[in-house]
């Protein structure tokens, strides 16, 4: 695999994880232990969780992981065959997504989260290519609580990567990654406890 070199805000250097066609760089844990227990807790009891639905092969789906969705505005969002409406940010996401912003050089104006109450549940392989976002945006998916395995694979070559997203730690997507490459977060037996990733966003 040939590396791309990337330096990025936080003063290190960071190596893109993709070999071709797109550019993710996991920066780590950018936040500390007690820290990122104290924002699991309030994501977990402050922001508004609903089960997410989805139209799949002309069948309603409806999942056990749970979604909440913020922004700037109150705006819709599109994905799936549903229509979702954003809620204006919380003080304490707010900050999570400067915190994130300042690590990543980017700007971002919503955020998707998503809450795992266990191994148990996962995300099949997708792509966030949806006409309401931002063309080869970027995308900072910070995640809080259980470790997690996460997956690329090329979309013509098949080629994989995976990776361990800890608790605290931020991954950013970019460029042509998400036509290119499908991502996953796949289920295990493993006891890990509940998940949330916040995963900020550019919409149009």
């Amino acid at each position: 695999m040939t590396y791309t070199d990337l330096f990025e805000n936080d003063d290190m250097k960071l190596i893109n994880l993709l070999s071709q066609d797109g550019a993710a760089y996991y920066h780590g844990k950018i936040l500390d232990a007690f820290t990122a227990d104290m924002y699991l807790s309030r994501c977990i009891s402050e922001l508004s969780w609903e089960h997410d639905r989805a139209f799949i092969y002309g069948k309603e789906i409806v999942t056990k992981r749970k979604i909440a969705w913020y922004a700037d505005k109150p705006v819709s969002y599109t994905y799936s065959g549903y229509t979702k409406r954003a809620l204006v940010w919380p003080d304490f996401l707010c900050e999570l997504k400067q915190v994130v912003e300042s690590h990543c050089g980017e700007v971002f104006n919503s955020c998707l989260g998503n809450l795992y109450s266990s191994g148990e549940e996962g995300m099949s392989w997708h792509s966030d290519a949806e006409k309401d976002l931002v063309e080869n945006g970027a995308i900072g998916a910070l995640t809080l609580g259980g470790e997690r395995k996460f997956s690329f694979k090329h979309k013509q070559t098949g080629e994989s990567v995976s990776l361990t997203l800890e608790h605290g730690s931020l991954l950013i997507m970019k460029g042509a990654t998400q036509a290119n490459w499908l991502h996953s977060l796949p289920k295990t037996k493993k006891d890990v406890g509940p998940r949330v990733s916040l995963t900020f966003r550019q919409m149009r």
